[in-house]
C-alpha cells in the first residue's frame, strides 16, 4: 500500500480577480475550497491513475473535518492524528497574469501527536511505500523527516521525499529512496550556483553517491526535468502548453513517478511520466485527468545522457 503523510496540510482558498488592488474591495469571478497539502495532492493525483493510497498525517477544527469530507468525497482512504487546533487556510488570489499567495499560521503539533503518527508508521510492512512531503509546522523540528525515513528504513520501507530548504537537508542524511528537488533548491543543498545541465547532474550524482539515494528526479518548470539513478542519467523535455496553475504540478510529478515506477520498476518510463503528469496539471485549471497525461507523454522528448 502507498500511504502519503502531510505534516502542514491546508484548506486552499482560491481566488479569481479580474485585478487585484490592495488596500481596495476586490470582489472575485469565481472561488475554489480544495484541500490542500503536498502529500494529500499526491494521494488524489495517484487516485486518478486508479492507485489506492492511505492519507496520514496532521488535521484539526472545521477544517480539518473539510479536508476529511473532501477525501471521502474523493474515495480516499485516511487516517489522520486529530489535533485540537484548526487545520491552516492558505488564500491564493489569481488575477490576470499574477498570483498572490497568504499561507495560514500552523496548527501546534504536540509530543503525543507526533508519537500518534509514529505509531500508525511502526505498523506499516516492507511492502508499503510512504510519501513524505510539503513544509514542516514550526511546532515540529527541522530533522522531522529525517527521523521518519530513518524509522522506514530501519522497517525496509521505501521513502519518497518532496520538501525543500533544511527539512530537505536534513533527510538526505537518512537515504529516502526517492527525492524531487528543483535546480535552485539542488543548488541550495550544496551552497553552488548551477548554470547548466552538466551542474545539475554532477551535484544530483553526489545525492546518489554520497547519500545512497536512488532516485534523484531535479524539476525545472517548462524546461522539464533531469533524472539521476545509479545506474542512468536522463534529460527529459516538457511539452509545450500554456501554463495556468502551478498548484500541484510538483505534486503530480511525484504521483506519476510513483505510479508509473510500481507499474514498470522502468525509471525512464516512470521520469517521462512524471514530466507528463507536471505539465498536464500546469496546463490545467485544476489537477491532471489520466487522458491529459497520456495525451502529453508522447510529447516528452527523453534522451539517455
Amino acid at each position: 500500500m502507498i500511504y502519503t503523510i502531510t505534516c502542514n496540510p491546508a484548506v486552499d482558498y482560491v481566488v479569481q480577480l479580474e485585478h487585484f488592488q490592495p488596500g481596495q474591495i476586490n470582489r472575485s469571478k469565481r472561488d475554489l475550497k480544495e484541500a490542500g497539502g503536498k502529500g494529500i495532492n499526491v494521494s488524489r493525483v495517484l487516485e486518478i491513475f486508479g492507485e489506492k493510497s492511505i492519507a496520514l498525517g496532521f488535521v484539526g477544527g472545521f477544517t480539518g473535518k473539510f479536508i476529511e469530507d473532501a477525501l471521502n468525497e474523493a474515495k480516499i482512504e485516511h487516517d489522520f492524528v486529530s489535533l485540537k487546533e484548526d487545520t491552516r487556510i492558505n488564500v491564493k488570489l489569481k488575477a490576470a497574469t499574477e498570483e498572490t499567495e497568504i499561507n495560514g499560521t500552523s496548527p501546534t503539533i504536540e509530543e503525543k501527536d507526533y508519537a500518534q503518527l509514529v505509531e500508525k508508521l511502526s505498523k506499516l510492512s516492507a511492502d508499503d511505500v510512504v510519501v513524505l512531503a510539503g513544509s514542516l509546522p514550526s511546532s515540529l523540528p527541522k530533522e522531522t523527516y529525517r527521523s521518519l525515513v530513518s524509522l522506514l528504513n530501519e522497517k525496509g520501507i521505501k521513502s519518497i521525499l518532496d520538501t525543500s530548504g533544511v527539512p530537505l537537508k536534513e533527510a538526505i542524511q537518512a537515504s529516502p529512496a526517492f527525492i524531487k528537488p528543483n535546480h535552485i533548491e539542488l543548488a541550495e543543498l550544496f551552497g553552488e550556483e548551477v548554470q547548466n545541465d552538466q551542474d545539475i547532474v554532477r551535484l544530483a550524482k553526489r545525492l546518489n553517491e554520497e547519500y545512497n539515494i536512488d532516485h534523484v528526479l531535479i524539476s525545472m518548470a517548462k524546461d522539464g526535468a533531469i533524472y539521476v539513478g545509479q545506474d542512468q542519467i536522463i534529460r527529459l523535455r516538457a511539452p509545450k502548453g500554456k501554463a495556468v496553475n502551478s498548484v500541484g504540478a510538483g505534486d503530480s510529478a511525484v504521483a506519476g513517478f510513483l505510479y508509473k515506477w510500481q507499474e514498470t520498476k522502468d525509471a525512464k518510463k516512470a521520469a517521462q511520466f512524471a514530466v507528463a503528469a507536471g505539465s498536464a496539471t500546469a496546463f490545467s485549471a485544476i489537477l491532471c485527468t489520466k487522458e491529459e497525461v497520456d495525451t502529453l507523454l508522447h510529447h516528452v522528448e527523453v534522451q539517455t545522457l
